[in-house]
């Protein structure tokens, strides 16, 4: 089964610090173009960050370019979110997605500008929730 499965969310105090995990199963990740989204309640969606796996370019929204960190590890199939400095507004539904997009700039955006827009492999996401 082709999938793509996101962990490590959970509740933080302001200030605080999270990891979170994409990981594929059933398929390579090093053929694609990998981002990290996000979606508050009554927002819309905003592609944070992203990454081209091919030649390791990465993208950052501004919203979190400083505080974000995306990476990859091959061996385990797996892209990391590093998020640190978190505040209330980073409060979301964090999911990440796969697609053979061209550009990795163009993967965090076509997503951000067009709401509708499909990838080809989307995870169900994990909660984060920044509060004291």
């Amino acid at each position: 089964q082709l999938q793509l499965v996101e962990s490590g969310g959970g509740l933080v105090q302001p200030g605080g610090s999270l990891r979170l995990s994409c990981t594929a199963s059933g398929f390579s990740l090093d053929d694609y173009a990998i981002g990290w989204f996000r979606r508050a309640p009554g927002e819309e969606r905003e592609g944070v960050s992203c990454i081209k796996l091919s030649d390791e370019s990465t993208y950052y929204a501004d919203s979190v370019n400083g505080r974000f960190t995306i990476f990859r590890d091959s061996a385990k199939n797996t892209v990391y979110l590093q998020m640190n400095s978190l505040t209330p507004e980073d409060t979301a539904l964090y999911y990440c997605a796969a697609d053979t997009i061209v550009t990795v700039k163009a993967m965090c955006v076509v997503g951000t500008h067009h709401q509708d827009y499909e990838y080809e492999y989307w995870g169900r996401g994990t909660q984060v929730t920044v509060s004291s």
